[in-house]
């Protein structure tokens, strides 16, 4: 008979719940966040006070020695046992028992509230109206708590009952049974699995597998992310702060929230592997933490300690606002503008690894390292590199980093694989072949919306860019501002007798529309209705609109899969000029990204503005609001115009004044603090707009704050007044009255 790979030890609820407590059992909660429903835990305890059999939970036996444990809590043991099945359950039995709240799958802390009736003996998840009703007690916790005084307790809850009905004495003793039988719960019988510590994480992954066919397959990821829970678990926190804070936009204060990706600690975990340990496999990741040589397969606590040191600095590199919203510009720059256009999160989480090396290990320039990275993130997105196997490929491409010794080398090693991947070929044949499809969600279809950004196209039939159309934060709550409008309608098709959703919901036959109440034209036939939305423009406005929407000449009054195969090569042809104007080849190149020393030297200019302080008034030292509005102007008037950069630290001309002035003491209560005057002045909906940064310049540091162009007007309060700011030239002028009625009808027409 084979040997068994696990020991059967039998425990109860209150053995279990003291273990969690001192320590020897590891519960934590980031392996997997809380997903039982209230109504579940309920049915959980239901269960089990009318002795019903609730499963059996597994343990894996923790080999690693050290002396932290789960938890910010003192704990009096390390961690024996690690929890590999049955986590729910426990989380919700020590959640219970113990009063403590659980985390979300939002990653927020929650009470849970289980009530119970003595009379009928029926549990109910807490509300207002339970929480009220005498017959309740509203939360069982009470009953485990040890402050509590049990018979005090019974007597209480007599109390209480008998001012809203009469208690009889045969209710009396039925109350005062079940009260105890709730209470002994803690000698439900619970039977555990305790897996041997020769088991690796595979076979523990199998076993998981094997014996919870619903369960989700346990990951590299989660056991790694357990093992921060037990030796270093503020770095496990930080992760959940950081993922929490990314779901939720604040005002106030920076914040890793963006319209891209809502990570989860797992992703961010990959991308501190992938820079601290160059690995993108985890599977030696998480043996090198617990302290294993790999070739011997001994286990040293000072070889973890090592490892977990490479952990926290590659982490903290992370998890810096200053990298993250400076990758993010990246993406931005590559023309993907909003979460519904990311295809793949493997691919923008690698692109995020590899801009980390570029900045913190190889020191490649700013606005040079976004530009190469927006072209790698183009490319790969496009091609789906990471969808088939993304850890093999994302390891291969890290293994083309380990020669690369400077930032010229990295950079080119980048647009030697972009060239490798994007061959002629590649444009010619495979890119028509993926945009031959219907589907919803592909990556040719997103790359070519991505290209009409780099071209600053508009609209078909419409001078509205196309851009503007892509709103980031209404696409980032689940919907889009996005109108795809069929070029041959389905019921024009149908009548021709192709009805075939594969054919008449190719992309190909979709571009980007503004035609308001010329959309019931869009129904008849091609030929018919472009007649008459091809009037207000010009020859040359028609030219561009063509090229940018891949519409071949005479397209509307072609065969149907002769206009799809055309129009495929023409949409393969402006994602490949696209893709040429962000490597910048054959001398077509968008407008650059200047570094804060190029802004300074070109000077001030109708997007470019300094001013030597944000508070404080050189000529007394002393503050001036004076000072404070000159900013806030500046920013209103970029928003309001086409955007441009201030620079705070900078005298007019161009002389470096620093940051000393202001008196603040530090960087961040700087920011801070303009981020308080931009919600009090200019209100918070345009925050999104503004983009405040640091940057080195002569030996000294300034602060710019980045404009967008704003989709709404912008006022600033000065005093009980309201005023409204545009550009001329290097200056910002108020406009007031018909004048500035006149601009935001034409600015900011819907």
């Amino acid at each position: 008979m084979s040997r068994t790979v696990f020991t059967k030890v039998d425990n109860t609820l209150g053995s279990l719940m003291e273990s969690i407590a001192l320590g020897r059992i590891g519960l934590p909660d980031i392996q997997r966040p809380f997903v039982w429903k209230n109504a579940k835990v309920r049915n959980l305890f239901d269960s089990m006070y009318r002795g019903y059999p609730v499963g059996h939970l597994l343990f894996w036996e923790n080999e690693a020695a050290g002396s932290k444990a789960i938890g910010t809590d003192e704990k009096q043991k390390v961690p024996r046992l690690l929890i590999v099945d049955g986590q729910q359950r426990l989380t919700s039995l020590y959640a219970v028992v113990k009063g403590v709240p659980v985390v979300r799958e939002n990653y927020k802390p929650e009470k849970i509230e289980i009530a119970f009736n003595p009379l009928v003996e029926k549990f109910e998840v807490a509300d207002a109206a339970i929480r009220q009703d005498k017959a309740f007690i509203p939360n069982i916790s009470i009953l485990w708590d040890k402050s509590t005084d049990f018979f005090e307790l019974v007597e209480t809850y007599l109390k209480d009952l008998a001012t809203v009905r009469e208690v009889t004495a045969q209710e009396r003793r039925q109350i005062g049974s079940t009260f105890s039988k709730l209470q002994n719960l803690l000698s439900f019988p619970f039977t555990t699995l305790e897996l041997s510590s020769s088991l690796d994480e595979e076979q523990v992954s199998e076993v998981f597998v094997r014996i919870n066919s619903e369960g989700k397959k346990l990951n590299q990821a989660d056991f790694i992310l357990t093992l921060m829970s037990v030796f270093w678990d503020e770095g496990r926190s930080q992760l959940e702060t950081f993922c929490r804070e990314a779901r939720t936009q604040t005002a106030g204060k920076p914040s890793p929230f963006n319209p891209y990706i809502q990570p989860d600690p797992d992703q961010l975990l990959r991308a501190s592997v992938g820079l601290g340990f160059r690995r993108a496999r985890l599977k030696h990741v998480y043996s090198i933490l617990r302290g294993k040589d790999l070739e011997t397969g001994e286990i040293s606590a000072e070889r973890r300690d090592a490892q977990f040191q490479v952990l926290r600095q590659a982490q903290a590199q992370v998890l810096s606002l200053e990298h993250w919203h400076g990758f993010l510009r990246a993406i931005q720059q590559a023309g993907f503008l909003n979460k519904g256009m990311i295809s793949s999160e493997n691919a923008l989480l690698f692109a995020y690894t590899l801009y980390l090396l570029g900045k913190t290990e190889y020191g490649v320039e700013e606005e040079r390292l976004r530009r190469s990275i927006a072209q790698w993130f183009f490319m790969s997105a496009l091609t789906g590199r990471y969808s088939g196997s993304p850890e093999s490929a994302m390891e291969f491409d890290l293994a083309r980093l380990r020669q690369v010794k400077d930032s010229d080398a990295f950079v080119a090693v980048l647009a030697a694989t972009c060239n490798a991947t994007l061959t002629s070929d590649y444009w010619t044949i495979t890119l028509p072949t993926d945009l031959a499809t219907s589907a919803a969600r592909s990556p040719s279809m997103f790359a070519y919306f991505a290209s009409l950004n780099l071209h600053a196209a508009e609209v078909l039939f419409s001078r509205q860019k196309v851009s503007e159309w892509m709103d980031a934060v209404v696409a980032q709550s689940g919907t889009t501002s996005l109108e795809r409008q069929p070029l041959f309608s389905k019921r024009l098709l149908e009548s021709q007798g192709i009805g075939d959703p594969r054919e008449t919901s190719q992309i190909a036959n979709f571009t980007v529309v503004e035609w308001g109440e010329n959309a019931q034209l869009a129904k008849r036939a091609p030929e018919e209705y472009v007649q008459v939305l091809r009037k207000p423009f010009s020859s040359k406005e028609l030219e561009r609109m063509h090229y940018w929407h891949a519409l071949p000449d005479g397209w509307e009054r072609m065969e149907y899969r002769e206009f799809l195969q055309q129009r495929r090569e023409l949409m393969a042809k402006v994602i490949r000029d696209a893709y040429s104007l962000l490597a910048g080849k054959d001398g077509a190149k968008p407008e650059p990204v200047l570094s804060t020393g190029e802004l300074i030297k070109g000077g001030e200019s109708s997007s470019v503005e300094f001013k030597s302080t944000l508070r404080v008034n050189l000529h007394t030292g002393q503050e001036d609001p004076k000072m404070v509005l000159s900013v806030l102007k500046t920013l209103a008037a970029f928003i309001n115009t086409g955007g441009g950069t201030l620079l705070i630290g900078v005298a007019d001309d161009g002389t470096l004044v620093g940051l000393g002035p202001d008196k603040f003491e530090s960087e961040d209560k700087m920011s801070l603090r303009l981020v308080e005057l931009i919600k009090d002045r200019m209100g918070t909906s345009h925050m999104m707009y503004i983009h405040p940064r640091f940057d080195d310049y002569q030996g000294g540091r300034v602060l710019a704050v980045d404009c967008l162009p704003g989709r709404s007007p912008i006022f600033v309060k000065d005093g009980n007044v309201e005023r409204f700011y545009v550009r001329a030239g290097p200056s910002s002028q108020d406009l007031s009255g018909a004048r500035m009625q006149a601009y935001i009808q034409e600015r900011f027409r819907s």
